[in-house]
């Protein structure tokens, strides 16, 4: 089966956070690496230097993190780098959004992800936000999470 985590999942496999086990005890299950697009490493990667400015982590743990990263990208362990085509994606997200917004109220940032799962064709859409598992189950994704 062929996943695609939002970055809110990808952040818990870097950053302990309440939902890091559930997002780790996944991986070893599932087995396969997630895809990682450009969006996602600034995403992450991002969420990484708050956490130094939000004094969760050190600027040292940030930096091991963003390395560890970069090491299982390369190594294709857990990510995998994908690349995605920009103006399908966007055109796909705003398709989303006309149709879902209004009910479901999903930021730009969440219909990006879904539509960008959508236009990948994966079969399983994770995440920790509630109001992204309900736009991938609208798009026609299995969610988890």
């Amino acid at each position: 089966m062929k996943a695609y985590a939002d970055s809110s999942f990808i952040v818990a496999l870097y950053l302990l956070q309440s939902t890091s086990v559930v997002a780790a005890g996944f991986m070893q299950r599932h087995g396969q690496p997630l895809p990682c697009t450009p969006w996602h490493r600034l995403e992450v990667r991002n969420a990484l230097r708050l956490a130094v400015f939000h004094k969760l982590i050190s600027s040292p743990q940030s930096k091991a993190q963003l390395k560890q990263m970069e090491v299982d990208l390369r190594e294709e362990t857990l990510l995998v780098h994908t690349p995605v085509d920009w103006v399908a994606v966007l055109r796909e997200a705003e398709k989303l959004g006309a149709a879902c917004t209004e009910e479901l109220g999903c930021r730009s940032a969440d219909l990006f992800h879904v539509a960008a799962a959508v236009e990948l064709g994966v079969d399983l859409f994770l995440s920790f936000d509630e109001r992204q598992l309900k736009m991938a189950k609208a798009a026609g994704l299995s969610v988890k999470f």
